[in-house]
C-alpha cells in the first residue's frame, strides 16, 4: 500500500547574480550566509542573493525581492536570464545576472530567528547574509557553493564579455 504523507512540490528560489566589469575582467557579487552554522565556513559558502519564489510570484520579481532583502540593494539594468539549476539539495535555483555596481560595505540584511545554542531555549536573531564581496571569477568560483558553480560558467557565456 502506497503511503498517506501528502507529496509537496520541491522549492523553488530565484536570485541575482550581479556583475561589474574592471580592467582583470569580470567580478560577481557573492553573499555569505549569516548564522552559527557558516560562521567558519569560507570556501564552497558563499551563495548568488536568493531566496524562495512566493506562490503565484513571478521568479525575476522574486529575485530582485530576494537581492534587496539580502543585501539592502535594489538591481538594476538588464536582466539576462541564466537559467535554472537543480541543486544538491534538490531545489531548484532560478539566476538572472545584471550588470550593477554596489559597494558591500552598505549591506543591510533581513535576519531571521533560531534557537541557538541548540536545546538551549534561547532564541537569536541572525543576518541572512552576514558579508558579501565582489570576486573575480576563479576566486569566486572557489567560494561559491557547488551547486552554483553553473550560473559562472552560464554567464561567461553569455553575451556580457
Amino acid at each position: 500500500m502506497g503511503s498517506s504523507r501528502a507529496v509537496s512540490l520541491p522549492k523553488t528560489s530565484a536570485g541575482i547574480l550581479l556583475f561589474r566589469r574592471n580592467r582583470g575582467g569580470l567580478e560577481v557579487l557573492l553573499g555569505h550566509p549569516g548564522g552559527p552554522f557558516w560562521k567558519k565556513k569560507d570556501h564552497g559558502a558563499w551563495s548568488i542573493p536568493k531566496g524562495l519564489i512566493s506562490f503565484g510570484e513571478v521568479p525575476l520579481d522574486a529575485a530582485k525581492r530576494e537581492f534587496e532583502e539580502e543585501t539592502g540593494h535594489r538591481p538594476c539594468g538588464e536582466f539576462i536570464a541564466l537559467g535554472d539549476a537543480k541543486q544538491p539539495g534538490g531545489k531548484t535555483v532560478h539566476v538572472w545576472a545584471a550588470e550593477d555596481d554596489w559597494n558591500p560595505d552598505e549591506l543591510k540584511s533581513n535576519m531571521f530567528q533560531m534557537e541557538w545554542p541548540p536545546h538551549s531555549g534561547r532564541v537569536q536573531s541572525f543576518p541572512e547574509v552576514d558579508r558579501a564581496g565582489w570576486f573575480n571569477i576563479a576566486e569566486a568560483r572557489e567560494r561559491i557553493l557547488k551547486g552554483q558553480a553553473v550560473f559562472l560558467d552560464r554567464l561567461l557565456a553569455s553575451a556580457v564579455q
